[in-house]
């Protein structure tokens, strides 16, 4: 079993920091034998949104908002990568979806 732990630069960050830190986490997925479970948590600072299209077999219909920015790099790297988001396969709690929400709910 593999286990990636990360925190990901929120999308006010520049495009070579995200590019930087995504590569980074996509060369650490790479080292993970294919054959053994690989379990990425963390705080992606992504919204990968309810809509799943072209990504079904990756998101389940129960995300939150619309994707933004570092949702649709997150999405990217799970597809490439044949990883499940889990978070969205299963009906939660709104308050159980996120680690923060905005004072106006925003983001």
């Amino acid at each position: 079993m593999n286990i990636i732990q990360c925190y990901a630069p929120t999308n006010d960050y520049n495009e070579d920091a995200k590019d930087q830190f995504y590569d980074r986490l996509q060369s650490i997925v790479e080292k993970c034998p294919t054959k053994d479970l690989a379990i990425q948590m963390g705080d992606l600072n992504a919204e990968v949104g309810m809509d799943n299209t072209g990504y079904e077999d990756i998101i389940g219909r129960h995300g939150l908002r619309e994707r933004n920015e570092n949702g649709e790099r997150f999405a990217n790297l799970s597809a490439f990568n044949k990883l499940v988001i889990g978070s969205t396969i299963f009906p939660h709690k709104r308050i159980h979806k996120t680690t923060w929400t905005s004072p106006d709910h925003t983001t």
